[in-house]
């Protein structure tokens, strides 16, 4: 009896068809390790591509914002900047014969108000507006514009009648 008890017993410590594997000697656990590695390494690469791209659209906004600003500032210069002005008044032609007719062209800014005298017809606050008119004589127009505030420009011309 004692020798089957060994022979079990011996048996039970290691089975002779069954080898115990150490656990790094293990495909799976290497496989597992790069592949964790490999898209940590991917994650990070796509993080920081998005990222540098999403700051580059940031600067971009940025500078795009500062060129319109700057062509909102020249063309707000260009039609008079916040100050009351007349831009142009000119008659065309300068000189008429007896019963033809001239244009007297005005552009303002800042302009509330607009009136030109001696004329019968309306005119308005405008950056480029003419009316025709037909002076008996030579005539001296002036042009009168205020803004909400009150303040006033005025400029003349005048038109020969031969």
């Amino acid at each position: 009896m004692s020798k089957l008890r060994l022979r079990w017993g011996a048996g039970m410590l290691a089975l002779p068809g069954r080898q115990t594997k150490s656990v790094f000697k293990n495909p799976f656990l290497y496989s597992r390790a790069a592949l964790a590695i490999g898209t940590l390494v991917v994650g990070w690469i796509l993080f920081s591509r998005w990222q540098e791209n999403r700051d580059l659209d940031r600067h971009a906004k940025e500078v795009s914002l500062q060129k319109q600003q700057q062509q909102d500032r020249v063309a707000l210069e260009q039609f008079g900047g916040q100050e009351l002005a007349i831009q142009s008044f000119y008659a065309s032609p300068g000189a008429i014969r007896r019963g033809e007719s001239v244009q007297l062209c005005y552009g303002v800014a800042n302009a509330k108000a607009v009136k030109l005298e001696p004329q019968p017809h309306p005119v308005w606050p405008s950056y480029s507006r003419c009316v025709d008119v037909t002076p008996a004589k030579s005539t001296t127009y002036t042009l009168t514009i205020a803004d909400a505030a009150g303040h006033t420009r005025t400029q003349s011309l005048e038109v020969k009648v031969r």
